[in-house]
């Protein structure tokens, strides 16, 4: 167990205990399940029944409904017996926020309660307090006073649970003692186990959500590292909470989520987006797909010491060279090999755009520093910010044209000139020795690290690990290739191989390689290292996937925002359906809109209110107007 995981290079599910939801088992060796959410009016038992089956005929595994009161919960009884009259037998799932009372009665109908142990006994008012250690026990023994009964409840009708942490919604007797961090998290759902276990309850299932894929990975790493510790092996929920629409919730939903699954670890999924709940079920089927599917890869050797922490994030160390590496961000290379006859409309696709007229090139936010070109040439002035890679043969003395070498041409690589080198990471033993030692003799290197395993995410890490520990400080550039995957293989698979690795604070580049078209190709590029905090090139939007408790039309709201704040570069906007999902949940948010009644709009800068109960018609000018008076506003003629 390397702290976290089976192993670092193997992989293979973590084994955990089974879990019975219903007559569906999660957990051991049962598949990895799919889940969503309805986003219907619970009340509403039609419209609910209807959503629930277009999610079980898309493939949901299991279906959850919100419950936010005792009249909800005790609806669930004919949603439950209408879908099983039509002959639909997938577990239900409660979703339980705040009302200890409406989940003793869910749990007496569906399958599985869902808690969040930051609201369903404690409250939060944003007040840090402090606790020593015997007022810190007696609001354990509150919490445990109110939990039990739900868990003898379960216990009597065979009801499973999860206990859900969320990183937005920590108790403030959490966030006093541990702060707004991954232990946090972490302890928020163990102080909930530990009393389950007391009274011999285990049909647990957990959860560690964050908007953020770094806290959420590290969060849940950090939850198999205290479980192991403590002699526990629950199964995994996994999701990225607030994930957003398109390609933007489902790259950082694959980060999230993927980085998690290269290691083994995850029984069940939801892919969280901000669309109808059955669009999100082939976006988890594609993740699933490609875990079940990797039986074998090419074995790559085991790692005996990690030098650098999987809980924390901390940037591999590296020299700067040109604008790779040291404090430098992550820079993006684009391909344009396969084109013999250069046009400087070619570049309109990765970000650069030129007016004839004026003669000026516009230089777009999600503009590549980097075009590779094989051995072709380029017969016009390319733009100040750009550079071009050539093969070493063809290279051209030009201002910002760089050489590439293979490397079986390692031994011709010039120790003054800046040149990048081609390696794969599938070189191991002593022929990587001999390699680490003439990298060492190369300051002026950037690397090109390239994997073809099925474990492509393992051996690229396994190669930074080796860097590490030989102190080799070149910065690198991760470049993956999918020639025979679909567009939506594309854009998941990369976030996860890519994503991952930034995570870990691995990469001072990236490049992908497809046959699919070169500027979706680029925003996906840019959209991975966004997902991962490595680089902004855009406005942020942590957009919730709606449910039953929303108060207005998320998808309708979202797009009205995107449409007005698309341009504001770096700035996060919450955009949040009910007060449960509200300041809590966008927790690093810059400005945050919530839906607090029907109709009515609060708005936040951070996690303060600054104006509540605006008509839902004008709440989004609201909103421009609060990010104007705080300085935060530009006009997008002026971007």
């Amino acid at each position: 167990m390397q702290g976290y995981c089976p192993s670092l290079t193997k992989y293979q599910r973590w084994q955990t205990r089974e879990v019975m939801v219903g007559n569906l088992g999660v957990g051991s060796n049962n598949p990895i399940r799919i889940q969503s959410m309805t986003t219907t009016d619970t009340m509403d038992t039609e419209k609910t029944i209807a959503q629930s089956i277009r999610m079980i005929k898309a493939g949901c595994e299991i279906v959850r409904i919100t419950a936010p009161s005792i009249k909800e919960a005790e609806n669930l009884r004919a949603i439950r017996d209408g879908l099983r009259e039509k002959g639909y037998d997938v577990p239900l799932v409660a979703d339980i926020h705040f009302t200890p009372n409406a989940a003793e009665v869910a749990a007496r109908i569906v399958e599985k309660v869902r808690i969040n142990p930051g609201n369903y006994a404690d409250r939060k008012k944003f007040e840090i307090h402090d606790y020593n250690d015997d007022t810190y026990a007696q609001k354990l023994d509150r919490i445990r006073d109110r939990f039990i009964p739900l868990i003898e409840i379960c216990k009597e009708h065979g009801t499973a649970m999860r206990i859900g942490t969320n990183h937005g919604s920590l108790s403030d007797r959490i966030m006093s003692r541990y702060g707004d961090t991954p232990l946090g998290m972490v302890e928020s759902a163990m102080e909930f186990i530990r009393i389950a276990e007391e009274i011999d309850y285990h049909e647990i299932i957990l959860s560690m959500k964050a908007s953020n894929t770094q806290v959420m990975v590290q969060a849940y790493r950090l939850l198999v590292k205290t479980m192991v510790d403590e002699g526990m092996n629950y199964p995994l929920h996994l999701g990225v909470t607030e994930a957003g629409e398109a390609e933007d919730g489902r790259i950082k939903s694959a980060v999230g989520i993927g980085t998690l699954m290269e290691d083994g670890l995850g029984d069940t999924i939801r892919v969280s987006l901000t669309e109808e709940p059955e669009a999100e079920i082939p976006v988890a089927q594609v993740l699933v797909d490609r875990y079940d599917g990797r039986k074998t890869h090419k074995p790559i050797p085991g790692v005996v010491t990690t030098s650098y922490d999987p809980f924390f994030r901390s940037r591999r160390v590296t020299n700067t060279i040109l604008n790779f590496g040291g404090e430098e961000v992550p820079r993006i290379v684009g391909d344009l090999s396969e084109i013999n006859s250069i046009h400087w409309k070619d570049l309109s696709r990765f970000g650069y755009l030129y007016s004839n007229s004026n003669d000026k090139w516009h230089i777009s936010d999600q503009a590549v520093d980097y075009i590779y070109i094989k051995n072709n040439s380029i017969d016009f002035e390319i733009p100040g910010t750009l550079g071009i890679i050539q093969n070493f043969e063809s290279v051209e003395e030009k201002e910002r044209h760089i050489p590439l070498y293979s490397i079986g041409n390692i031994n011709s690589v010039p120790k003054d000139q800046i040149t990048f080198l081609e390696i794969g990471s599938n070189i191991h033993g002593a022929k990587l020795n001999v390699i680490m030692e003439k990298i060492k003799s190369m300051p002026k290197t950037i690397l090109i690290l390239e994997s073809n395993n099925e474990h492509g995410y393992a051996e690229l890490r396994r190669f930074f690990i080796d860097c590490l520990n030989d102190n080799i400080k070149n910065p690198i550039i991760v470049k993956r290739s999918y020639p025979n995957c679909s567009v939506d293989e594309m854009l998941l698979y990369s976030a996860i191989d890519l994503g991952g690795l930034q995570l870990d604070g691995f990469g001072d580049g990236i490049w992908i390689e497809s046959g699919h078209d070169e500027g979706f190709v680029n925003e996906t590029a840019f959209g991975i290292l966004q997902a991962c905090r490595s680089r902004i090139s855009k406005t942020e939007y942590i957009s919730c996937p709606s449910c039953g408790r929303t108060l207005f039309d998320l998808q309708e709201t979202t797009a009205k925002i995107r449409a007005r704040t698309g341009h504001l570069k770096g700035l996060k906007i919450g955009i949040m359906g009910c007060i449960v999902n509200g300041p809590g949940e966008m927790a690093d948010a810059d400005y945050g809109y919530v839906g607090t009644g029907v109709g009515k709009i609060s708005l936040y800068k951070g996690q303060e209110v600054v104006e509540k109960n605006i008509p839902a018609g004008s709440a989004v000018e609201a909103l421009i107007s609060l990010i104007d008076s705080h300085g935060d506003w530009i006009e997008p003629a002026d971007v």
